[in-house]
């Protein structure tokens, strides 16, 4: 048996931990879905045997996916933030997220069934409001701000003026 990674992502789920660490396998690259713990006894919101918790990996990030309950509920204070290269990239994973029932949100956010949020960021964006000119980097984030899923080509618009 491996040693466990010192800092782990742990994600509180309202049940369907272990549906979404397959989700995240089956969807990205560098990603998995590992153990998958029962709980050992009766808990506030399951029964022994029922899976408590799943190790799984997301593009290389460990995480633990939790049954907890419906005490806590996801909020985007907590998003997964994917870096892509092209709009193609940025298509599949938008696509794949919220097409499985999950939610459209602004400026590249979505969220996952699950209610997970996602950032389904293109570098070309991340660079152009980076831009040391700050002309471009105005134009690519009034671009941004006006779109849900991110639109390369009018990102690439923006930075040309």
């Amino acid at each position: 048996m491996n040693p466990p990674a010192k800092n782990t992502i742990c994600i509180w789920y309202n049940g369907g931990a272990e549906e979404a660490a397959r989700f995240y396998a089956a969807t990205f690259p560098d990603s998995f879905a590992g153990a998958v713990y029962r709980a050992p006894a009766d808990f506030p919101s399951g029964k022994q045997g029922d899976v408590l918790t799943v190790a799984f990996t997301v593009m290389g990030i460990p995480c633990l996916g939790l049954n907890g309950g419906p005490v806590f509920t996801q909020s985007e204070a907590f998003s997964f933030q994917v870096a892509t290269t092209d709009q193609a990239e940025t298509d599949r994973y938008w696509n794949a997220i919220v097409g499985n029932g999950g939610q459209e949100s602004a400026c590249g956010w979505c969220k996952d069934r699950w209610g997970v949020s996602w950032q389904i960021t293109p570098v070309v964006l991340t660079r152009a409001i980076a831009d040391p000119d700050p002309a471009v980097a105005k134009r690519a984030f009034e671009a941004m701000m006006e779109m849900g899923k991110i639109d390369v080509a009018a990102i690439e618009a923006a930075i040309r003026g």
